[in-house]
């Protein structure tokens, strides 16, 4: 199946779900075309213009056949594709061809249609990206209490736990969510405006205000609109496309993190995407298993974020009522967002669902660094138990910086420990090591916030997506 954009390119046959490619295929965007226009032949015959039943259901029973020879031909002679369509349709129903597009402008048609469109793709977003949160949350859960070394500027820092990590990228997923919600919830329409959106022609056609205020009630509640937006040019503002699209950007946004991650925690051993038993890692060193999944969401995430801007540059150029240098722009652009979108959300469902976590590697890890995090604890135990603080101090600098250094210089393991252990001035802490070296006492509440969070944000956001667990993700390379 084509895409609706310019070019047949990977993000259709590679990347994108079939479901996905054919909800902004050409030949769904001619389907929309005709829903438009049967949905307005029928308003206006209930609102009393002189077309008849066999008219519309001469358009029905004709609706699913686009042909498309006939179309094709009449765009090159026409120059014009939406005019072409609509001969097609004609030449098809002789009853009803006459009263098509009465009143319309081709913005009515095509702005409406592409509305239908991207209503459909952000459902199919919506969907997967709850899967996404919906296979987070489970990892998230699973390793709630499980420590590992903590990151500051990428250096080690204090130890938090793997559950408490997946609750970064969780968060930001769930705020995505929240979004595209709230978008669906309020996805308004162009409605019946017009050639400069002043309803003029169907003022003359119906007569009254109160008539063209029902058309267009009428015609949005056979499209599924609730609201149309209240005042336009000839076409829907472009900052709607914006706002569409700074949705998707939102998502790349949180998925280019999460991999980032994912790549980083790949290449410390600490846990791996998933990898298939016949996968091939390099085509030159056989025993590479590149995360190449993460780098894949990576870079459809920063095609995305770049092309988002596009949006906003085609709202900030529209002269007057409208200009046409959006047409070919938003053709391309808004399907190539959505389509990477797609391909981003189903690698991030699978990368989650098959997330594996190597507690030994993570555990050796954090005991490579936890006798640094470890001291100030130490010394405040020392400090309880009667020894001078700042001699404490001074003597755990002394042996760290010692530690430190046999680290870099010989690649020694890490004996600050020992060092302190076989100094008196910390005899006190007989008996206490092992439990002054326990990681639960370092990771803070981070188990406690990782519970309270799916909890309180996560789980109820999931009641409104109870099929979320369900969805199937199958990548095609």
């Amino acid at each position: 199946m084509k895409s609706s954009i310019a070019f047949e390119d990977v993000l259709a046959t590679r990347y994108a779900s079939p479901g996905m490619v054919e909800a902004l295929s050409p030949e769904r965007r001619i389907r929309h075309w005709r829903r438009v226009w049967i949905a307005l032949a029928e308003a206006e015959r209930e609102l009393g213009l002189p077309i008849t039943a066999v008219q519309i259901a001469e358009l029905k029973r004709n609706e699913g056949n686009l042909n498309l020879a006939v179309a094709k031909k009449r765009e090159k002679e026409t120059r014009h594709d939406l005019m072409a369509h609509l001969q097609a349709f004609a030449v098809l129903c002789p009853k009803a061809g006459k009263i098509l597009h009465l009143g319309a402008t081709s913005a009515l048609v095509t702005d409406n249609a592409d509305l239908l469109a991207m209503r459909e793709a952000l459902e199919r977003v919506r969907d997967l990206l709850a899967a996404w949160v919906e296979a987070l949350a489970r990892f998230a859960g699973r390793h709630a209490d499980l420590a590992c070394l903590g990151f500051t500027h990428l250096q080690p820092a204090q130890p938090t736990t793997v559950g408490k990590r997946a609750c970064l990228w969780l968060q930001d997923l769930a705020d995505d969510l929240c979004e595209v919600e709230r978008l669906l919830g309020k996805f308004p329409w162009l409605g019946i405006k017009g050639t400069t959106g002043t309803q003029a022609s169907f003022l003359a056609l119906l007569g009254t205000p109160a008539k063209v205020d029902a058309l267009e009630r009428l015609v949005g509640k056979k499209l599924g609109f609730e609201a149309a937006f209240p005042v336009t040019g000839q076409t829907y503002p472009r900052k709607f496309d914006q706002r569409v699209t700074d949705v998707l950007a939102g998502i790349a946004s949180s998925a280019s993190r999460m991999s980032q991650d994912v790549r980083i925690l790949q290449h410390m051993g600490e846990l791996e995407e998933p990898f298939e038993a016949h996968q091939v890692g390099s085509s030159a060193m056989p025993y590479k298993r590149n995360p190449m999944l993460s780098e894949r969401m990576a870079a459809l995430s920063r095609y995305v974020l770049a092309t988002s801007l596009n949006t906003g540059l085609t709202a900030a150029v529209q002269f007057l009522e409208r200009t046409l240098d959006d047409s070919a722009n938003r053709r391309i652009v808004i399907p190539d967002l959505f389509l990477a979108t797609d391909g981003i959300l189903r690698l991030g469902v699978h990368v989650s669902r098959g997330l594996q976590v190597f507690p030994r590697v993570i555990e050796s890890n954090l005991q490579r660094e936890l006798p640094f995090s470890a001291t100030e604890n130490i010394l405040m135990e020392a400090t309880k138990k009667g020894g001078d603080r700042q001699a404490l101090h001074e003597r755990i600098r002394v042996h760290a910086h010692a530690a430190k250094k046999a680290i870099r210089e010989s690649g020694a393991v890490n004996d600050l420990i020992g060092r302190l252990r076989a100094d008196p001035s910390f005899s006190m802490l007989a008996g206490l090591w092992d439990r002054l070296l326990d990681p639960a006492r370092y990771v803070g509440l981070a188990p406690r916030q990782t519970c309270a969070f799916l909890e309180s944000v996560v789980r109820p956001l999931l009641k409104r997506h109870p099929r979320a667990a369900r969805v199937k993700v199958e990548l095609e390379v």
